[in-house]
């Protein structure tokens, strides 16, 4: 199984919209993308107590292969990518792998 993870830096002073995420950015990938499933995630704290979240936000993709996401992505990869300032002003790290364990 291939997971594409999307993570949203928490810096200073940029804006993410998680409503907008959740119920219109996300909902468009999985309907572009033909994913299995999704996640959604929000920071909350860092490793220690009252540490500020690395990441204001996660998404995860899931797919059969790899080749099903790249077939799945290619075509909308301009609509997908352009739909990014609806909700956020952040660059997102983006990062494909493969899952081992999954239960």
């Amino acid at each position: 199984m291939i997971k594409l993870s999307v993570f949203y830096p928490n810096e200073e002073g940029k804006k993410f919209d998680m409503s907008y995420y959740c119920n219109k950015h996300i909902p468009m990938c999985q309907e572009k993308h033909g994913c299995k499933r999704v996640a959604v995630e929000l920071g909350v704290a860092g490793a220690g107590p009252g540490t500020r979240a690395p990441f204001i936000a996660m998404g995860h993709l899931y797919f059969d292969s790899l080749e099903a996401f790249q077939n799945a992505f290619g075509p909308h990869a301009s609509a997908i990518m352009g739909n990014i300032p609806n909700y956020t002003d952040i660059q997102p790290t983006i990062q494909t792998s493969e899952v081992k364990i999954a239960r």
